[in-house]
């Protein structure tokens, strides 16, 4: 069973920047899909960025020239560098892995961003 681990959350004021780190359990990135999502209080959890195993990136149009997603294969870690947040950016941010066959999602713990003055 692969296990994700997130970490860099934290309190940002607002036009400040976070870089949030995820690693995996062992070297994933040529057979998994990798993305990070977040989800706010009360809100339904979105794809804030992903990238293919392939190293293609989909960003969602909210965060689109502000976050970048990233991987060091050196390190066995994925990032999002998260710039320009806005109070609207705070949530907890999920790190995801996918793989399509066989058929399988992990998800890490969360790590919890606050964007506020």
């Amino acid at each position: 069973q692969v296990e994700l681990v997130e970490s860099g959350g934290g309190l940002v004021q607002p036009g400040g920047s976070l870089r949030l780190s995820c690693v995996p359990s062992g070297s994933i990135f040529s057979i998994y899909d990798m993305g990070w999502y977040r989800q706010a209080p009360g809100e339904q959890r979105e794809l804030v960025a992903s990238m293919s195993k392939y190293g293609s990136t989909n960003y969602a149009d909210s965060v689109k020239g502000r976050f970048t997603i990233s991987r060091d294969n050196a390190k066995n870690t994925v990032y999002l560098q998260m710039n320009s947040l806005k109070p609207e950016d705070t949530a907890v941010y999920y790190c995801n892995a996918r793989r399509w066959s066989p058929k399988l999602e992990v998800w890490g713990q969360g790590t919890l961003v606050t964007v506020s003055s």
